[in-house]
């Protein structure tokens, strides 16, 4: 067994009590936390300039028009799939054991909408690459309810790994349209 004082790996063990401590948790839910903190912030300093009943019926107003307008309603969907995506990215690391050999993984510098879904920059610790992300590509698709996930390595840096969570086609059909040949009768085909 290997003395523990000699061990390389030292820092390693450091970061992985981290990751599965307080400070690790909050890290990786900061977007929920720091929703939650602004907008109880808000709450309580609304409540302070009016009264409660007003507060209620500005915050209710507020979420109505945020949700009955189809842009915002868009903007808050996709950031909360940009969200889950994150979540769901660092979970498949987990399960896929596409983390060091302390139990460090990935990280998931930054994840935007797109048009299809979502773009996350991904930093590779050592002893991962981007052929690992390819090689379980069907599994970030599964986990993040997509249709596929696209794998790209940086061509500057290899540390760097970009993912296309692919959920909507923009190309295909919103509305097929049925051939009105299907419903002629068959008349039409015999020679007169």
């Amino acid at each position: 067994m290997r003395n523990h004082r000699n061990s390389p790996y030292v820092l390693d063990r450091a970061f992985a009590q981290v990751h599965h401590s307080a400070a690790g948790v909050i890290w990786r839910f900061r977007t929920e936390l720091g929703t939650l903190t602004a907008s109880a912030a808000g709450g309580w300093e609304l409540a302070r300039m009016v009264t409660a009943a007003w507060m209620l019926v500005i915050l209710t107003a507020s979420a109505t028009a945020a949700l009955a307008l189809p842009w915002t309603r868009r903007m808050i969907s996709r950031r909360v799939w940009c969200v889950l995506s994150r979540h769901r990215i660092q979970r498949v690391c987990f399960e896929t054991r596409m983390h060091t050999r302390s139990g460090r993984l990935p990280l998931v510098l930054r994840i935007t909408p797109t048009e299809v879904g979502e773009r996350a920059l991904i930093w590779c610790r050592a002893g991962i690459c981007a052929e690992d992300f390819e090689a379980h590509a069907a599994e970030l698709a599964a986990a993040c309810l997509a249709r596929q996930a696209r794998i790209e390595g940086n061509k500057r840096w290899a540390q760097l790994v970009q993912v296309d969570i692919v959920r909507r086609d923009t190309l295909g059909a919103h509305h097929v349209v049925p051939s009105g040949i299907a419903g002629m009768s068959p008349n039409w085909r015999q020679p007169s």
